[in-house]
């Protein structure tokens, strides 16, 4: 039996400490989230949200999914949005903010998604190291880089990243992972993607 020291004590509970952060600390921070989205919307139209919390939330989220219906089902609708979304792109000015938005969102979400095609490129030769990115482009010709693809690589516990243009011979397809879990992969430093069931954070023996 250990003797009961006051350096036993507290490596006792710091080692507690920090698994108790490990539990709550996912769990708060997405409830922070949520509630700072949910607020954030409601006080668009402050005297409703007062009234009934959470209602502009809901409302905006059933709009959007109603117009992203009408945009992709109906003639009428697509017409509108393409003529919307065609002089938006035309506005001195305006195009500059509304389309590169529409580029990054439709990268993540949508029919177009262009994050779904995980590769491992090849970033040095000896060592040789590899990293884990996104095809983006898969030919450069157009900008006189035959042979060439333009790859994205996320940072790790970050929503930023950089991009690369690189030989075809540097890159090849991620085997065994959907482009989610490459996703989880990369930004989570390596420490979760391959076995999303897993429990990685574990309390120490």
């Amino acid at each position: 039996m250990k003797k009961l020291t006051f350096e036993n004590i507290a490596n006792f509970f710091l080692k507690n400490f920090f698994q108790g952060l490990v539990i709550i600390g996912p769990i708060g921070l997405t409830i922070f989230v949520i509630w700072y989205v949910v607020s954030a919307v409601d006080n668009i139209i402050p005297s409703v949200a007062k009234e009934i919390p959470g209602l502009v939330f809901v409302s905006t989220i059933l709009i959007t999914a109603v117009l992203g219906y009408l945009g992709n089902k109906f003639v009428v609708g697509k017409f509108f949005f393409d003529t919307m979304d065609s002089l938006l792109e035309k506005i001195p000015g305006v195009k500059h903010i509304y389309t590169p938005t529409k580029d990054v969102m439709s990268s993540f979400v949508g029919d177009k998604k262009k994050f779904n095609d995980p590769v491992w490129v090849k970033t040095n030769e000896n060592p040789e190291i590899w990293r884990i990115g996104f095809l983006t482009q898969k030919e450069m010709s157009d900008v006189e880089k035959h042979n060439y693809v333009a790859v994205y690589l996320p940072h790790s516990y970050a929503i930023s990243g950089w991009v690369i243009v690189t030989e075809e011979k540097n890159i090849k397809p991620v085997v065994g992972m959907t482009a989610a879990s490459a996703m989880k992969f990369a930004v989570s430093g390596g420490v979760a993607g391959f076995h999303s069931d897993d429990n990685i954070f574990k309390a120490p023996e």
